[in-house]
């Protein structure tokens, strides 16, 4: 693995640990072409309670874009 490589990997794990999320809901942000950055910039702070967590917000798109329902997500 290169350098390059490895620092995209070492982001999506931060994003995963930040974000609370599960793989198969970063398999689902990496399908919509959202970057751990922007997952990271999402999460709600306590003065926006009209934010959805970064998880159900996700989840979300996910299912506006591609539909079907929680049984459809790709398994890893």
């Amino acid at each position: 693995m290169g350098t390059k490589e490895k620092k995209k990997a070492e982001a999506w794990a931060q994003a995963k640990r930040q974000c609370r999320l599960s793989e198969r809901e970063i398999q689902m942000a990496k399908q919509l072409g959202m970057t751990p950055k922007s997952l990271i910039k999402n999460i709600p702070t306590p003065a926006q309670m009209w934010k959805l967590p970064v998880k159900e917000w996700i989840r979300s798109l996910y299912f506006e874009k591609f539909g079907g329902d929680d049984n459809d997500i790709p398994h890893l």
